[in-house]
């Protein structure tokens, strides 16, 4: 039994929730080469939601829809306020963040750490599906140090469902939180995808959806054939037009676009508009630097754009010359992927 997305929101394609990488800047490129990829936003801190600049932090386009804010927190209180805010800006879904291993985040109860507090994930899931109208997600961990058994991440599991949730994102890896650090516990602790197919046959009532080392579309299919939906993070990011492939491959869809060039160029006005707003062009062109991964003249765009990019009064132009360093094929390819 394989369980659709809730309120009709499809998550059988995601890109994960990164820190300053899935800024409103990816996201736009990245809607641009998927129309149907579930993106998520950078997790955002209830305190900062609630004390700080609430629109800088919310602020997005109405084109990067479907769209899920991902929050860290563990206060019920606070965790229902801000998945009000969710709702009155327009997000397609609200996340509770218990996979986070930073010890930053650990100190105020944030991330993975909550994974030994089920009860508490519990309380702030309740609260938030009590303030919104919006489905209600966890992303987390098969476990951390000291709680990482198959009993503990089923209780877990029935913990944080029986409050209502049903959709669990699930990085198929522990967390170590005494030992490594976040970049370590990216890559050391060994994925146990087995251990999400387990959690999909033990309660095929949820919806399930599979994170952590996934790089190929092959790949994919294969955790489709057991799971709800696949997260891809690392990869999305770093070789962007691997998004172009998603549609056609997942959806039975058209590309939005058909070149490489092509899906730049249709950027230009979006970054020419933040550019009048008084962004910096390197926070927008960072996010460009793997559009051209491993394509012939793909390292001199990357080369010009890390060395001008940064310098004071950048603008179009550094892009522009950047993409005539990158040979226009004449004709749009087959296939994307």
């Amino acid at each position: 039994m394989f369980v659709a997305g809730t309120n009709g929101l499809s998550r059988r394609f995601c890109v994960a929730p990164m820190m300053d990488w899935t800024t409103p800047h990816f996201r736009y490129l990245a809607r641009l080469l998927s129309r149907h990829t579930l993106l998520y936003t950078e997790m955002v801190t209830t305190g900062a939601l609630i004390h700080g600049d609430t629109e800088r932090f919310l602020r997005h386009e109405p084109s990067e829809y479907p769209l899920a804010l991902q929050l860290g927190g563990s206060d019920a209180g606070e965790l229902a306020h801000c998945a009000k805010l969710a709702q009155q800006f327009g997000f397609d879904e609200v996340n509770l963040n218990v996979g986070c291993p930073s010890d930053r985040v650990q100190n105020n109860m944030i991330g993975a750490c909550l994974m030994g507090h089920p009860d508490k994930v519990s309380e702030g899931v309740s609260a938030m599906i009590d303030a919104t109208d919006l489905p209600v997600t966890v992303k987390h961990r098969i476990g951390i140090d000291g709680r990482e058994s198959w009993d503990d991440l089923c209780e877990f599991i029935e913990t944080v469902s029986a409050a209502g949730c049903r959709t669990f994102i699930v990085h198929a890896r522990i967390a170590i939180l005494e030992g490594l650090s976040p970049k370590e516990n990216r890559d050391i602790p060994p994925l146990r995808y087995d251990w999400v197919y387990a959690l999909k046959e033990k309660y095929p009532h949820l919806e399930i959806i599979i994170n952590g080392g996934i790089k190929t579309f092959d790949e994919c299919h294969a955790h489709l054939a057991r799971t709800d939906g696949v997260m891809l993070g690392r990869e999305a990011y770093n070789n962007p037009w691997l998004l172009a492939g998603v549609d056609p491959e997942f959806f039975g869809q058209a590309a939005p676009v058909t070149s490489r060039h092509g899906a730049l160029r249709a950027m230009l006005p979006f970054i020419e508009q933040e550019l009048e707003r008084g962004v910096f062009l390197t926070h927008m062109s960072r996010h460009l630097l793997g559009l051209f991964h491993g394509q012939p003249g793909g390292r001199r765009f990357r080369r010009h754009i890390s060395e001008h990019a940064h310098k004071p009064g950048s603008g179009l132009e550094v892009i522009h010359d950047a993409l005539a360093l990158v040979q226009e094929p004449e004709e749009a390819p087959e296939a994307i992927g």
